[in-house]
């Protein structure tokens, strides 16, 4: 190779990691508010969260749209975000469109190999992944954010990322969505 290609190649590689880094760092820091994993649902406003997640998901044909409160509902019993169970399946299954016939594991929970853990619905399988993601993620091993359960939850280092992002697609429905999804009280 021509030693001056070679030098332009280098520059232009040295240049791009340069432009990279800070702009991973940029994505990672914005995603930081989604990636926390407690609930903080205020309780002086109504509740509209089952409501919203159910239309999010209907925008996506999705199966589990009839499972919306339970999400919200082992969310709130397990400390959780509300969106985070839900967006994992976004990412594992693209909202239990792709999964193990008859599982109702949208989750890829316990999947490896040739060992398949089975559920008998998709709310027996969100109120059980929603408790051990609590229990064992963050209780037992620590994690404190969305990237730190990644580390155990799976192999893929851009899974948190794929995570946060569908929560933070449903943060920004909601957002677009507030008036009309408020109740009204009289």
């Amino acid at each position: 190779m021509n030693p001056k290609n070679l030098i332009i190649i280098t520059l232009i590689a040295t240049i791009f990691s340069l432009v990279a880094i800070p702009a991973h760092a940029a994505e990672q820091a914005s995603a930081a508010s989604s990636a926390k994993l407690s609930g903080t649902h205020d309780i002086t406003k109504p509740d509209n969260r089952a409501k919203i997640l159910r239309l999010y998901l209907e925008k996506y044909n999705s199966p589990l749209a009839g499972s919306a409160e339970t999400f919200v509902k082992a969310a709130d019993d397990n400390d959780l975000d509300w969106r985070f169970v839900a967006a994992i399946s976004g990412v594992e299954s693209t909202f239990a469109h792709h999964l193990p016939y008859e599982s109702y594991n949208a989750w890829g929970w316990g999947i490896y190999g040739d060992n398949m853990i089975k559920f008998s619905s998709y709310d027996e399988a969100i109120v059980t992944i929603s408790k051990a993601l609590r229990t064992n993620y963050i209780n037992k091993w620590g994690a404190q954010d969305v990237h730190q359960i990644g580390r155990f939850y799976a192999s893929s280092p851009t899974w948190s990322t794929k995570v946060v992002f569908f929560m933070n697609q449903m943060e920004k429905f909601q957002n677009e969505r507030a008036s009309e999804t408020l109740s009204i009280s009289l």
